[in-house]
């Protein structure tokens, strides 16, 4: 029986399967949720719909899902995330119904995540609650059908959140992105290394000695704000919290407004999860050939529509990911990626060792909100801590690491009021 899909060539399968067994073999976490998962089939009779980076490391926790019982349709969470050779060989080789191909135009990429919800999803996960936006709009019909929802990145908790307040989720949404065995490791060091990775991939330019603006100090302007420091860059933070200004201050970082850094940065990254973070009054002050990208889940950080409205001149693919903008001062301004995810636009996204915790959390809570439906309101929730803990204690696990255990009279002082100095 075929599998349904939209892939960009199955030919491409053999290539995309020795990749995703290389990315499983640094994700032991996940293979052990996944051998559980076989034996007692604790997603069994539910359909799922994802929409997710169909990268390799996602690619494991579809088979993830699959051996658990799900019944799943995947689809792309950014038109420039997917990779060809992964998704058909999740088609070809696992038997996945996946609907992604690499660089889908808008329209393509709501057709197919239409098509993921034409199986009438119990479980659905998102990476930017775009399933979520379209099951409140064009499909409402299906939401009394969910269960639940998984909610992987930043930006798509804060959309969600936003419906919580306003009393319109219709279903009960998981933050997984707010696991700590995400957002601590995940967002820092796999933003940090895997966006430094894909600005280098499409610029091929050397970091050191460059004025890098990071804008925004949350857990991924952490990464990457340490990632290029140490690579030997002068590196500025803009932040609109003080709190986050004043913990970047103290790390030792430049912090000023993006009025100011505008003038003197090299390279700008955003990572805020905000719209118009640089504007055209930012690109104007800008120098000769600086160098804009996007780290954010959406590419509405830039306000591209205002840079190419004003350009008196546009060259795309100076370079592969690098479109050239001429302004009517003569200032060329460089962008990568179309200002979606460099990291994944331009180079492979996270590594896999991180995204091991991820997705290990994603599977597990997917469980979690499974045995818990009939307890669930129609709300944003938090992971259990203890499956926060159980992720990383199989993780040091792995990586042949051990920690201490509290003594008895530890615990005893711990619990007590009596036993101060």
């Amino acid at each position: 029986m075929t599998v349904k899909h939209d892939v960009k060539d199955l030919s491409l399968a053999a290539e995309g399967k020795k990749r995703i067994e290389w990315a499983d073999k640094d994700m032991p976490v996940l293979a052990m949720v996944r051998e559980r998962f076989a034996k007692e089939k604790p997603l069994a009779g539910y359909r799922m719909a994802a929409c997710l980076h169909v990268t390799t490391e996602t690619a494991n926790l579809a088979r993830t899902l699959q051996a658990g019982g799900a019944k799943l349709a995947l689809c792309a969470s950014n038109p420039l995330s997917t990779q060809d050779d992964n998704a058909a060989s999740l088609v070809k080789d696992y038997g996945i119904s996946v609907y992604a191909i690499k660089g889908e135009d808008r329209e393509t990429y709501y057709r197919h995540m239409n098509i993921a919800l034409d199986i009438k999803p119990n479980i659905t996960m998102d990476d930017g609650a775009d399933l979520v936006s379209l099951l409140h709009s064009s499909r409402k019909e299906l939401a009394d059908g969910v269960v639940a929802s998984m909610e992987e990145t930043t930006t798509g908790v804060i959309r969600l959140r936003a419906m919580e307040k306003d009393g319109i989720l219709k279903f009960p949404v998981v933050a997984v992105n707010d696991a700590q065995c995400k957002h601590f490791f995940d967002n820092r060091y796999g933003t940090g290394q895997s966006t430094i990775d894909g600005v280098i991939r499409a610029t091929d330019h050397l970091v050191a000695g460059k004025k890098v603006v990071v804008c925004g100090y949350g857990w991924c302007g952490k990464g990457v704000a340490s990632r290029v420091r140490g690579l030997g860059a002068s590196t500025i933070v803009t932040e609109i919290d003080p709190i986050r200004a004043i913990e970047a201050t103290m790390d030792g970082f430049w912090v000023m407004p993006m009025s100011e850094s505008a003038k003197v940065g090299d390279l700008f990254i955003t990572v805020t999860g905000n719209i118009a973070v640089i504007r055209m009054e930012h690109f104007r002050q800008m120098k000769d050939n600086a160098v804009v990208c996007n780290s954010g889940h959406f590419n509405v950080e830039l306000d591209l529509e205002a840079l190419e409205k004003e350009a008196k001149k546009v060259r795309r693919g100076v370079r592969e990911f690098v479109d050239e903008y001429t302004l009517k001062n003569g200032k060329r301004i460089l962008v990568l990626g179309e200002g979606r995810l460099i990291n994944l636009a331009a180079a492979h996204g996270h590594p896999a060792s991180v995204m091991d915790m991820s997705f290990a959390v994603q599977a597990l809570a997917t469980e979690w909100s499974i045995k818990n439906r009939s307890k669930l309101s129609n709300k944003v929730h938090e992971v259990p801590k203890s499956v926060d803990e159980w992720v990383a204690a199989l993780k040091l696990e792995s990586m042949g690491i051990s920690i201490d255990k509290l003594t008895s009279l530890q615990k005893k002082y711990l619990s007590s009021h009596d036993m101060g100095t």
